[in-house]
């Protein structure tokens, strides 16, 4: 599985900045008590990536677990980031995706883009997409002029209003349930037919604080390529932000963004676009216009 991920990644130099008072020459004891006080900030940067377009984002269809391409402007996306990336002298020790080939094939591409090999590559489902439940598969627009844009956006976007569950005899059921990459986990009650913001933040915050996190500490340079609502989740953790803020954040498709975070891993820059404001602009209006009726 992990087979082409034996490229490397990019330059996101961590280094502990000393800020030191000057030391007086006069005074031993002047210096002393300088040299105490002088502190080894310690900032950790982690930079994030949301898939390039898929073959089933363009189609403009509920996506979720089902395991899509990506699209030939997805794979450009990702090859653009690479170069972003490179061009801004990234490096990174690890990374981390979700088991779906868009996120890993969007991995992959920007770690030939950064042409480094061999780190590690962490592949886990709590960093998958929100599950879509029964709407796996169903044209964004279409179900939009059915049911409303409002309730199409409160099943996208909402926190805690999950969309319908994936019921047994639904189209994708066989495909996602029996997939062989979750024999081992999710197990049992942890696999879901529906998955909420809220319920995907509670598999995928784990991952990040127990995994992540102490990775970071060890001075790790990480990149995460996951989705639109696992990364989203993420975010509202890491900026607070409240139901209804990242109910209307839209996270463009294949722009990296960088978070710089202080020694209890809050935030001291947030939500960095590594990329052009216009193209951001421009790429996050596009994914808000998904959901409306045409």
């Amino acid at each position: 599985m992990l087979n082409y991920f034996t490229k490397s990644i990019f330059k996101a130099i961590i280094r502990p900045k000393i800020w030191c008072t000057s030391i007086s020459k006069k005074n031993v004891c002047t210096a002393l008590h300088a040299i105490k006080k002088c502190s080894t900030t310690n900032n950790y940067r982690v930079v994030m990536v949301r898939h390039g377009e898929s073959e089933w984002n363009e189609k403009n269809l509920f996506c979720g677990w089902y395991d899509a391409k990506l699209s030939p402007k997805g794979l450009q996306e990702a090859v653009n980031a690479g170069k972003t990336l490179k061009l801004n002298n990234y490096v990174f020790d690890v990374a981390h995706t979700s088991v779906l080939q868009r996120a890993q094939h969007t991995l992959c591409t920007i770690l030939d883009e950064l042409d480094q090999v061999e780190i590690p590559v962490h592949v886990t489902w709590r960093l998958n997409e929100r599950h879509y439940g029964g709407l796996t598969g169903l044209d964004k627009s279409e179900t939009a002029a059915k049911y409303g844009e409002k309730q199409v956006k409160v099943w996208r976007r909402s926190f805690d209003t999950p969309p319908p569950p994936m019921e047994k005899d639904h189209a994708y059921y066989d495909q996602i349930v029996k997939d062989p990459r979750y024999t081992d986990e999710p197990s049992g009650k942890e696999f879901p037919m529906f998955e909420s913001l809220k319920l995907t933040i509670e598999r995928t915050l784990p991952y990040w604080n127990e995994v992540i996190v102490p990775q970071m500490k060890l001075g790790k340079r990480i990149i995460i390529a996951a989705h639109g609502n696992s990364l989203r989740g993420i975010i509202k953790y890491l900026d607070n932000l409240s139901d209804d803020t990242i109910m209307n954040l839209n996270l463009p498709t294949g722009i990296p963004f960088e978070y710089t975070l202080d020694e209890n891993f809050k935030p001291i820059v947030s939500l960095k676009f590594l990329g052009d404001a216009e193209t951001v602009k421009k790429a996050m209006a596009a994914v808000a216009s998904q959901g409306k009726a045409k």
